[in-house]
């Protein structure tokens, strides 16, 4: 093929597509910390010591008509957050595909995702509120964050490498939050060898990945190009107005692409699936396979070191048969997975070991081509208002897993059909999946066909 353009002139474009690419990376590498050290590790376990400390032991807090312990308390605090974000979220989109500076809204957010994370350092004592503004605006920055930067995959890839770029960012996200997490594990677990305090470790933990969000996003916002919107819809008014003007005429319009609504139901199910497996894998290991704490953190780690691998597998695995048929062979090795957790004995460590090296392989890969497979069935100049409403669907209807999950557990008191009932989460986003055309949802959404669908 050649390289060139009518007239003679060196087609660039690819060149300048790779440069952007390399520095799109590094937005993954950036927020994956957040999510490791502060969302996954440490800030559950501060912040309910922080809600403990406010009422006294076995105290209770009073809202309204309802009384929580400190546990319930954080769980609320994460509920309100997500429900936040799915609201806020879909206008957010809708603004930034009228914008060509989509590298400095990634910026602002993920700036000011990392201040408010940042705040945590500074809650101690009884101090749960500062602690609670931190997250609770961390957290919807860093949805955010994630509308603005996958909505730019589209804009540095054309459709035959999509699949190839969301892996390898999803995979370099994997390394840089696993690596931070190696580090600060390491602090967190010597404290006393260093003469902290264990409650300044975690703080200092904390605030080691809000500096590690900032400082690296600094490499997408400098190296990244600004990309001139396409087919606005002409709203008048203020920049608000024109936002919700043109949220309502892409809602209008998404009855014409039917194949991107039907992979958003799928997504739903499969997608929550994945959550609740992961969010309480460290309860089943602890609780009904009795491992002790070392041996969670250890496969915490595997899981972000094989996921990093198992991205860049999916990512050639596509290349070859297409990212909607590698998907449902990730759902079946998730099938198998709740479907072995449910048999595994308790006390047995390398079988252990063994599944979480499975749940690596297939995590970071499902997601990664759930976003670039999603990114060809929607229209030119609607990215970000479609990845919206794509994590709008991850966080606005995340608890549906985990409320099974709790259903399952309080009629049998036993955490083996628990998770083993996330099957049906797999197995009805894999139907819903297979109803997908790809073919029929790329020239719907007038996208090229790459050459393996």
């Amino acid at each position: 093929m050649s390289n060139t353009v009518p007239g003679g002139i060196a087609d660039l474009r690819p060149l300048e597509q790779e440069k952007e690419q390399k520095a799109w990376y590094w937005s993954d590498w950036a927020n994956s910390a957040y999510t490791t050290t502060i969302g996954t590790v440490f800030f559950g376990p501060y912040f309910i010591n922080l809600a403990e400390n406010a009422v006294g032991e076995g105290g209770r807090f009073d809202v309204g008509p309802f009384s929580m312990p400190p546990g319930s308390l954080f769980f609320w605090l994460i509920t309100a957050s997500t429900i936040l974000s799915a609201l806020l979220l879909p206008p957010l989109g809708a603004y930034a595909d009228r914008t060509a500076n989509k590298k400095g809204l990634l910026a602002f957010f993920a700036w000011t995702g990392a201040f408010f994370a940042a705040l945590i350092f500074f809650a101690t004592g009884d101090n749960w509120q500062l602690a609670a503004v931190g997250i609770v605006i961390g957290n919807l920055c860093f949805g955010a964050a994630g509308v603005i930067n996958d909505s730019i995959l589209p804009l540095i890839s054309d459709e035959a490498n999509r699949d190839r770029v969301s892996s390898r960012g999803w995979a370099f996200g994997y390394l840089g939050g696993g690596l931070l997490l190696v580090v600060n594990l390491a602090v967190f677990l010597g404290h006393e060898k260093i003469g902290l305090e264990e409650g300044m470790a975690a703080r200092l933990c904390m605030l080691s990945a809000a500096v590690w969000w900032a400082a690296f996003t600094l490499i997408p916002f400098r190296r990244l190009n600004n990309h001139p919107p396409a087919d606005v819809e002409p709203v008048q008014g203020n920049a608000v107005r024109r936002s919700f003007g043109q949220l309502g005429a892409t809602l209008r319009e998404m009855k014409n692409y039917p194949m991107a609504l039907t992979f958003l139901l799928a997504y739903l199910f499969f997608n929550d699936g994945i959550q609740t497996v992961i969010a309480s894998a460290s309860v089943y290991g602890a609780e009904e396979l009795g491992h002790d704490q070392t041996i969670l953190i250890a496969t915490i780690l595997m899981v972000q070191f094989v996921a990093f691998f198992g991205a860049l597998l999916f990512g050639r695995l596509a290349a070859r048969q297409g990212a909607k048929k590698t998907i449902l062979m990730g759902l079946v090795i998730w099938m198998v997975i709740v479907t072995v957790a449910l048999f595994l004995p308790a006390g047995n460590v390398p079988l252990f070991l063994v599944l979480g090296a499975a749940i690596g392989v297939v995590l970071g890969g499902t997601q990664a081509l759930a976003r670039s497979y999603f990114s060809l069935l929607i229209p030119r100049g609607k990215e970000a208002e479609y990845f919206s409403f794509y994590h709008a669907m991850d966080r606005g209807t995340s608890w549906f897993g985990t409320a099974t999950f709790a259903i399952v557990l309080a009629i049998t008191d036993s955490y083996r059909p628990a998770i083993f009932a996330l099957i049906a989460f797999f197995v009805i986003g894999g139907l819903l999946l297979t109803r997908v055309d790809t073919e029929r949802g790329i020239r719907e959404a007038g996208n090229d066909m790459p050459a393996v669908v």
